[in-house]
């Protein structure tokens, strides 16, 4: 059974995640494939704070300045998980399955921001806004 706190960092996650994924598009009007996978997360990353430190574990009395720094460290773990994912799939498993282009990328990108969900619930709830 899910718990209230976990349902609202779903949906928080929900939010940033969509945020992240939908800004791809735009930096990819600039960027290489994988700046712009790195620039969507950060934005990602930046809804997602507000949204955890405010919504989810209400943690809006906590310091903010260490806040930001374990909510970083956390999340390079999961930028790192999304981005090796992300170009795992888009250059190697996806055209090996003939599945390539922008679809190939597009699809990368979303399993990529999926996958480190545990990981980045119980790293902030363990350690960012403890």
């Amino acid at each position: 059974m899910l718990t209230n706190e976990f349902l609202r960092f779903l949906i928080a996650g929900g939010v940033a995640a969509g945020a992240n994924f939908g800004s791809r598009f735009v930096f990819s009007m600039f960027l290489s494939y994988a700046l712009a996978v790195f620039f969507a997360y950060l934005v990602g990353m930046l809804v997602a704070f507000i949204l955890m430190r405010g919504h989810v574990f209400d943690a809006k009395n906590g310091r903010l300045g260490l806040q930001v720094i374990k909510f970083a460290g956390v999340n390079v773990v999961a930028l790192l998980q999304t981005l090796i994912i992300s170009l795992v799939l888009a250059h190697w498993v996806f055209p090996s399955s003939g599945i390539t282009g922008e679809h190939a990328e597009a699809l990368a990108h979303m399993i990529g921001v999926a996958v480190p969900v545990v990981t980045s619930y119980f790293g902030h709830k363990l350690l960012t806004f403890r």
